[in-house]
């Protein structure tokens, strides 16, 4: 048992877990407060507040106390681009959370998973099997029997989950290019500050910020920033702890998560839907698991 839990394959999958988590608490967030400030406001919020546990992790570690020279990322072009892909897929999480159901975003979201997989084989050179498609697709299933689509439900907001899905598995895959020497904090706050500064130069051009209404709002808002930002943090430790297309049939587990929060804050009874789609969900994920038994890590890869 011991034994199992030293696995670089199941450390990561915990923290990735802890970071689904963090993610859909931000949302559920984001979609109280959408209806009295902009996705875009939110975005810049979320973006500046959100770097804080970067800066206390990096404080912790004794990163911030180096030479200033050790910040600077060899990949730092890169690094910041991935700000412009957060900024995307937030806009259009932001922007689908308003105006669809929580579960029907949640759902049409995790199917980041699917993209992981296709683009880790053109940009990271990654084999993904016949046993890691099936397990990917399994979840997809039981996240699309879950929600049960209908015609009307496809519109241009209903698309938008799938275009942050995009942006948000594109920064993930991305996250393997950069030099391993790099901590997880500092990769962070390069997206992150790139995001702040593109947001906040967004809205000031744009809407411009209305301003916080009163406290509790104010504190609505930091503790979503705070999400998010330990959140990401999260998804960019596991992800560097092992092959994205191998995490990203767990992916799926944060719809319990999210149908979860969607009860308790919104009102939804999902569970009646939930099932059976919920056991091919699980299904994807011990899939993966069971082909990472000593023995079989060879015949993943095939």
């Amino acid at each position: 048992m011991r034994n199992f839990f030293r696995s670089n394959l199941i450390q990561a999958l915990m923290v990735l877990l802890l970071g689904i988590v963090f993610l859909d608490g931000m949302s559920v967030f984001i979609k109280t407060l959408l209806p009295r400030y902009s996705a875009l406001e939110l975005s810049a919020y979320r973006n500046v507040i959100g770097m804080i546990p970067a800066f206390v992790l990096m404080f912790w570690s004794g990163e911030l106390r180096k030479n200033p020279r050790a910040l600077i990322i060899p990949q730092w072009k890169l690094a910041l681009g991935r700000g412009l892909m957060v900024t995307l897929a937030q806009l259009f999480w932001y922007i689908s959370l308003g105006q669809s159901e929580f579960a029907l975003v949640a759902a049409l979201g995790y199917t980041m998973s699917l993209f992981v997989v296709v683009l880790s084989v053109p940009l990271l050179g990654e084999r993904v099997g016949i046993w890691r498609t099936i397990a990917v697709v399994m979840g997809f299933a039981g996240a699309v029997w879950i929600v049960r689509p209908t015609g009307d439900n496809f519109n241009l907001y209903a698309l938008l989950p799938l275009a942050a899905a995009f942006c948000y598995a594109l920064s993930m895959v991305t996250v393997r290019l950069v030099d391993t020497a790099v901590s997880n904090a500092l990769l962070y706050l390069y997206s992150a500050v790139a995001a702040a500064v593109i947001n906040v130069i967004v809205v000031q051009a744009t809407t411009g910020f209305a301003g916080i209404d009163n406290m509790q709002d104010g504190i609505q808002i930091t503790i979503m920033s705070l999400l998010g930002g330990c959140g990401v943090i999260c998804m960019l430790v596991s992800v560097r702890m092992a092959e994205p297309s191998l995490l990203a049939p767990f992916n799926y587990f944060g719809l319990i998560s999210a149908f979860t929060m969607g009860w308790l804050v919104f009102g939804e009874a999902p569970f009646d839907k939930i099932f059976p789609g919920v056991l091919l969900i699980i299904g994807g994920g011990l899939l993966v698991l069971w082909r990472e038994k000593p023995g079989k890590r060879v015949a993943l890869q095939k």
